[in-house]
């Protein structure tokens, strides 16, 4: 931590917690021991009192006196140094250091707290066979989604794998649609039909089921955010399983050659399925797999780390130098799917040594409270709240119904006029509706 900035310093130094001057009510009763000042003694002392009129009522009163802290005794900003990140291809990178503001750390740690909780309620849901088929969490991760929409604007535009659920939410979906979706009802972000490996939003094109596949797709958007001369750019996401797919360097290619505003951003969980990269990729040098292409490795467990790296890749597409690569290096707790335990290819110790060392909440909480950009109290606060939205969302996925039969075959054109589709036989017919 390099500085922090008060808009109203306190006059006294704040060491985290509440400010609490509290005068114990043991203190007021006349003649007690001072063993007796403990939870236990005092339960004690007050049954041995039971008959006594006191001597003097007044003194037993307990006298409470709470220094209560408000928004002026908070930093409004802090700077973090920052692990510097690996570079190819370039002479420069990212900045090693970080500002943060208050209002910036608060709104990070209640996404990703809002991300964190709603997968662990999707885990429960799936358990309880309300959510069905294929479901990829995302728990352990929301550092590289959080961090990534901190460094775009909401006109950029972003394609992920099946791991998608924390990128629908912080691309503007509620945890509400994203439950929904997942539990297959009416109220999800794609009417219930499209699970947990399809889902959209403004600008965001999915979950896509096909290992690789949205690379291209990806590098096509971002075709036609240079043809339309829009200052935008498309974020193409894929993991370290789909980077040896041979679909990703054709991409590379075109991309490098039509200079596309496109960043590559390889999120490295360490395991394509139940396999180590170690065992998997030759090279696990993920941003120099482009070659001729600009790489960095960011740690993508610091929400911070990969802001700044984000701003710093975006910047190089829309200056016109054409496509970057980013590897994110991070962790996921959960197994691959629901159908993996995740222990029988790597240790329960491992992942509690990531947890207790790297947790990307941990790691931003920590910061804020140490640096005085928050308390303990207000955090726990957002935790309150965040719980209570994951419990409402989740009733509301488990009693919205599931859509009609009738609208099998709509929305598969955004803007089309109606059309006939065939069903399971040519005697079955449904009509779609953009």
């Amino acid at each position: 931590m390099q500085h922090c900035k008060n808009k109203n310093p306190p006059t006294q130094p704040y060491l985290g917690g509440s400010l609490r001057l509290r005068r114990s009510a043991s203190a007021g009763i006349p003649g007690l021991h001072p063993a007796a000042r403990s939870p236990r003694g005092r339960r004690q002392a007050a049954r041995g009192l039971r008959g006594r009129a006191p001597a003097r009522p007044a003194a037993a009163v307990a006298r409470v006196v709470v220094a209560s802290r408000n928004y002026a005794d908070f930093a409004s900003e802090a700077t973090f140094e920052i692990k510097k990140h690996d570079l190819h291809r370039l002479e420069e990178g990212p900045p090693t250091t970080a500002v943060l503001t208050r209002e910036q750390g608060l709104q990070y740690y209640k996404t990703m707290q809002t991300i964190r909780r709603m997968e662990l309620k999707a885990d429960q849901l799936y358990k309880q066979k309300i959510i069905r088929g294929f479901c990829h969490l995302y728990d352990g991760q929301e550092a590289c989604c959080v961090g990534i929409e901190a460094g775009i604007n909401l006109t950029d535009h972003l394609i992920t794998a099946y791991r998608a659920h924390g990128f629908t939410y912080t691309r503007g979906a509620s945890v509400r649609e994203i439950l929904a979706e997942l539990t297959g009802r009416v109220g999800g972000c794609a009417k219930g039909k499209g699970g947990s490996m399809h889902m959209y939003a403004k600008n965001f094109y999915g979950g896509n089921g096909i290992v690789g596949a949205q690379v291209p797709l990806g590098a096509g958007i971002a075709l036609a955010c240079k043809y339309f001369g829009k200052d935008e750019i498309c974020l193409t996401l894929y993991g370290d399983g789909a980077a040896n797919q041979g679909q990703i360097f054709e991409t590379y290619n075109m991309a490098a050659l039509w200079k596309l505003p496109c960043i590559f951003i390889c999120e490295n969980n360490r395991y394509g399925m139940g396999t180590s990269v170690e065992r998997a990729a030759a090279s696990t040098d993920y941003y120099k797999r482009g070659d001729y292409i600009p790489g960095i490795r960011v740690d993508g467990m610091d929400v911070l780390a990969v802001r700044e790296a984000t701003k710093f890749a975006a910047d190089h597409c829309r200056s016109g130098k054409g496509p970057i690569v980013m590897e994110l290096q991070t962790y996921r707790y959960h197994g691959h799917s629901m159908s993996d335990p995740g222990v029988s290819y790597r240790t329960r110790e491992e992942i509690q040594e990531v947890r207790s060392k790297s947790d990307p909440i941990t790691l931003l909480k920590d910061r804020m409270v140490n640096n005085n950009l928050a308390s303990v109290e207000e955090l726990k606060e957002i935790d309150v709240e965040v719980r209570k939205e994951i419990e409402d969302a989740a009733q509301f996925a488990t009693n919205d119904p599931e859509p009609p039969l009738e609208e099998l075959g709509n929305y598969i054109y955004y803007k089309e006029p109606p059309f006939e589709v065939r069903g399971p036989n040519q005697w079955i017919r449904y009509k779609s509706v953009g």
